[in-house]
């Protein structure tokens, strides 16, 4: 019976169909997704606290093109330059890949910023509200990277491991007897550009060599960090559902990065290095691009968490209470 439960097979296509000359692809589902369930949640939240819903509409573009443009620079710049610094229009081939959180944790801080500060917001009580559809959206793109067979775990033997036969990236020559749930891929060697040494998959129905390479187990790393994200999304929203227009101004967005970046350096530890250049900042520093970029957010919550509510002359934060205003027109417009 353990044998039957232990490891769990993922060979799923990335892609949903092929329209055209078009794919539609579960990250993109999934990453949209992510916004389109946050605008019905800060909705809710905009309206209890008497904010016209008309902003959430002009917050979710800031938040789009800042989520956006921080993913993929922050990949660029912080994993991948010497690729991209020779071949700089290979930076808006978007569709090829590669979009890093901690950029798209910058570019939303800059996006809620120039928000807050043109319509006269105040930034700590975006960013408190905002932290709980971040962490919807942080759900649904981690399931994205599942779909996509992608920032996979390092190998393991627990029973719910998952065996990713699409992820070439991480395949290994085959030993016999193949390891307690390992899958012979069919496989051939290549040589990329940059001189580095990987696999092809062949097409499918190709016979599997006996020299094939061979998929393990590894931790279902995605999957870690997106239930984790609902722990953050449901914290949040009990949090603030306690609080709703008195809460302490920074409470929420603070213990949002603490807690998920100081998630993010452990489970870290449990996933493959993303890029080959972290080999010698891990020997260096014994940690990897994701948990040395984790550490300044984490200061930066913490200052905020204890700082929280303690202004007395702002403790909860403000925003345009404007959506009686709205109402009592639409009444009047109707009279």
């Amino acid at each position: 019976m353990t044998a039957l439960l232990a490891y769990v097979p993922w060979n799923v296509s990335p892609i949903i169909a092929e329209i055209g000359p078009l794919l539609l692809r579960w990250y993109g589902v999934l990453f949209a997704l992510g916004f389109v369930i946050g605008s019905f949640v800060l909705t809710h939240i905009y309206k209890e606290e008497g904010v016209r819903p008309y902003w959430v509409d002009v917050i979710t573009f800031y938040m789009v093109v800042g989520t956006v443009l921080g993913a993929r620079l922050g990949h660029v710049f912080f994993y991948d330059w010497d690729k991209y610094k020779d071949n700089l229009w290979d930076i808006f081939k978007i569709w090829e890949g590669g979009l890093a959180s901690h950029g798209a944790t910058i570019g939303i801080l800059l996006a809620v910023f120039l928000f807050s500060r043109r319509n006269k917001f105040d930034y700590l009580w975006v960013l408190d509200r905002i932290v709980i559809v971040v962490a919807i959206g942080g759900a649904c793109i981690r399931i994205g990277n599942l779909m996509n067979s992608e920032i996979v775990g390092k190998p393991t033997d627990v029973p719910w491991a998952f065996v990713f036969p699409r992820d070439t990236e991480h395949l290994q020559p085959a030993t016999h007897p193949l390891p307690a749930g390992a899958v012979q891929v069919a496989a051939q060697p290549v040589t990329y550009a940059d001189g580095s040494a990987g696999y092809r998959l062949l097409p499918a129905g190709t016979p599997v060599a006996p020299d094939s390479p061979m998929a393990v187990p590894r931790h279902p790393t995605q999957i870690y960090e997106s239930l984790f994200c609902l722990f953050l999304l449901a914290l949040l929203y009990g949090l603030w559902n306690k609080y709703k227009q008195r809460t302490p101004r920074g409470l929420l967005f603070g213990l949002f990065v603490v807690l998920l970046f100081t998630f993010r350096i452990l489970v870290e530890f449990l996933k493959e290095n993303q890029v080959s250049d972290e080999t010698g900042i891990i020997a260096q520093y014994h940690l990897n691009i994701g948990q040395l970029l984790s550490i300044p957010f984490i200061i930066i919550g913490l200052w905020v968490l204890l700082r929280a509510g303690k202004d007395p002359q702002n403790p909860y934060g403000y925003a345009p209470r404007d959506l009686a205003d709205e109402e009592a027109a639409a009444a009047a417009a109707k009279a």
